[in-house]
């Protein structure tokens, strides 16, 4: 299956603070703030939602299309992402503006100050899905993640129009979206991604029952944390498909698009919807063990093994003709 994964593309700047935010705070000089605090470690990590998902399709064997726009700085990224397997020949870059860029510092108190640049990622807008549909001989499939507003609203406009089956993955604008905005980005998904809380966020906003929006998706798939995640479909049988127990709990950011990844490979592999659910389920496990989001290893047999242990023989003999990983 050729996969276009459209969506954010960001780096993540990380600091610590040594001491407490709070102590530095003067509640009656809040309107004339001006604080600098001394940080003592600094990461530096690749991100986006689009990006996190693309490259953990292509550690599986896949090679996404990875859309979403960046800036001229994205030279050392885009060659890390190829290094990798997954195709960067559609991102649009920027002559204006820099990457999208997270920028955040935590305390002792794990409480946080943060920014974020968005940048490139505004002229997501101007990227048509017909160039990059005529590059690699039409598309199969299309996963609309969080990114620029109005570009997730044309990308989903734009396969209604053209017939192109489209994942729904709205993931952080939820927050920010209004409901009339939402119903157009969920209504007629060949698949809808949530997590729980906006799964009732989205019934909350856009007014739909439960079954509405199921009768309005072909799937709906709804991670649940450490109760693992559910399919749903209208007329089957709901799946349960429990997390692969991990070795260590290092980092959980970016979780959530290693379970897409690995859905996503499971569908381009022809598995059952259980069986998808299981792969995802399984490459998320590599992630939430590591800190960064692409940053996790893994080898084939190892995957294998692990995936048996949690899933059982029959769903790692479905996986390992299919398995290539980078």
């Amino acid at each position: 299956m050729r996969i276009a994964i459209t969506g954010s593309i960001a780096t993540d700047h990380l600091m610590t603070f040594s001491g407490r935010f709070a102590d530095s705070l003067v509640v009656e000089q809040l309107d004339k703030v001006s604080l600098s605090f001394l940080a003592q470690d600094l990461q530096i990590r690749r991100g986006g939602v689009a990006a996190n998902i693309a490259f953990g399709m292509a550690r599986l064997g896949q090679q996404p299309i990875l859309v979403g726009a960046v800036g001229e700085d994205f030279d050392d990224y885009r060659s890390w992402l190829e290094r990798h397997g997954v195709d960067c020949d559609s991102v649009h870059v920027s002559e204006t503006q820099h990457t999208a860029r997270f920028v955040c510092t935590t305390d002792d108190d794990m409480a946080q100050i943060a920014t974020f640049y968005a940048g490139a990622m505004s002229e997501a807008r101007d990227i048509e899905l017909a160039p990059v549909a005529a590059r690699v001989g039409d598309l199969d499939l299309v996963l609309i993640g969080a990114n620029d507003p109005e570009g997730m609203l044309r990308h989903t406009t734009e396969c209604r129009t053209r017939s192109i089956p489209f994942v729904a993955d709205p993931s952080q604008q939820l927050a920010f979206a209004d409901g009339p905005f939402i119903r157009q980005l969920i209504d007629g998904a060949a698949y809808l991604f949530t997590n729980e809380y906006e799964a009732h966020l989205t019934e909350q906003k856009t007014g739909w029952s439960a079954q509405e929006i199921l009768d309005r998706v072909g799937t709906r798939v709804v991670t649940q944390g450490s109760k693992g995640a559910v399919i749903q479909r209208t007329g089957e049988p709901e799946i349960h498909v429990p997390v692969a127990g991990e070795v260590r709990r290092a980092d959980p950011t970016g979780v959530g698009d290693a379970f897409r990844a690995g859905y996503l490979c499971g569908l381009s592999w022809g598995l059952a919807p259980m069986e998808c659910a299981q792969v995802g389920s399984m490459l998320a496990t590599y992630v939430i063990e590591t800190v960064g989001t692409q940053e996790y290893h893994l080898t084939g047999a190892d995957f294998l093994r692990r995936l048996e242990a949690a899933y059982g023989a029959a769903t790692a003999s479905a996986v390992r003709p299919h398995l290539r990983v980078r």
